[in-house]
């Protein structure tokens, strides 16, 4: 399996011709009849080989830490880093796998933060604020080595996290604005995946992949403050809420279209699920809301996913100049 940027490093070391490359893209997108930025190509799984290697990486990591754990939590949650560390050298360093590189920054990252709340336990209140902090930074270091595209998102969340916990540390009385924050969050977040997307238009690197997750993680962080706003999460499900909850869902799909986003769209699925399945009940649909919510969703999904191009073609068509400049 090779990706976008496998055969930009073959143009770079002089084995194919740039005109080549893109003659093959050509003939992968008339043959497909899509074009190949409307795709949203990322890595996840390069073969059966990929979930191998995490169910033996798991094993071992967790197994390694129930042992080390009998003597010392600290020294067990260390070796869980350091060894994830480790084996990040080689199966993503190396031999650049997609699967295991995602997993094994899960796992460092995790165990980072694990163990940052254990170490900083004696700062007590503001303990959450400092180990966010130290994940972020590991995060970071991680990407620095590996360039592992979900780890910008989880440095991300990591900082997302550090700033409301900071924040209720000095003034607990943020409880009550934490949707407000946590709205702005994703409000930062989507406007740094748009850097990383804007930078690669014809989305053929890395910096792709990058901006592919930061949506994913931008979605719910946007949508769940609103949602949670209308009172759509502690069950009031009248049928005005239920409608607007719809009538956001169409425009952040919308906006989907506009950005060429579908992981945007689809991270706030439940959320729509959820109201529409609300709206069948609310007609008396009782016993089969979910299923018929399925056939609603799953169509209307289905139907724009095969008009996607052309779609967003007239949308796009419809904006500023300036805004096209931006996107794919």
């Amino acid at each position: 399996m090779y990706t976008d940027e496998d055969l930009n490093l073959a143009v770079d070391r002089g084995v194919f011709s740039q005109s080549s490359v893109d003659g093959f893209r050509t003939l992968m997108e008339t043959s497909k009849h899509s074009s190949s930025v409307d795709e949203e190509n990322f890595r996840l799984i390069g073969g059966f080989n990929d979930i191998f290697i995490v169910i033996a990486c798991s094993l071992l990591l967790f197994s390694l830490r129930w042992v080390v754990d009998l003597f010392s939590e600290q020294l067990a949650l260390l070796s869980f880093v350091v060894v994830s560390w480790g084996l990040a050298e080689h199966f993503v360093r190396k031999r650049k796998m997609a699967l295991p590189a995602i997993a094994l920054l899960l796992y460092f990252v995790g165990g980072v933060f694990s163990l940052s709340l254990d170490v900083l336990s004696s700062l007590e209140r503001y303990t959450p604020v400092f180990a966010a902090a130290v994940t972020a930074v590991a995060a970071y270091i991680h990407w620095r080595r590996f360039q592992v595209p979900i780890t910008v998102a989880a440095a991300c969340i990591a900082v997302v996290g550090c700033a409301l916990t900071g924040l209720l540390s000095v003034y607990p009385d943020a409880v009550y604005s934490m949707m407000s924050i946590m709205f702005v969050g994703g409000v930062l977040v989507f406007a740094f995946a748009m850097f990383w997307d804007s930078s690669d238009l014809a989305r053929t690197t890395r910096r792709s992949d990058v901006a592919f997750w930061l949506h994913l993680l931008s979605a719910p962080l946007i949508i769940h403050p609103v949602f949670s706003g209308l009172g759509i999460l502690e069950g009031s499900d009248s049928l005005l809420n239920m409608v607007v909850v719809i009538a956001l869902y169409l425009l952040m799909t919308t906006l989907s279209l506009a950005v060429d986003r579908r992981a945007f769209m689809v991270s706030s699925l439940i959320y729509v699920i959820y109201a529409v399945s609300s709206l069948v009940k609310s007609f008396g649909g009782v016993g089969y809301s979910f299923a018929v919510t399925g056939v609603i969703m799953g169509g209307a999904l289905l139907l724009l996913s095969a008009y996607w191009h052309d779609v967003r073609q007239r949308l796009v068509a419809q904006l500023p100049q300036l805004l096209q400049q931006r996107l794919p």
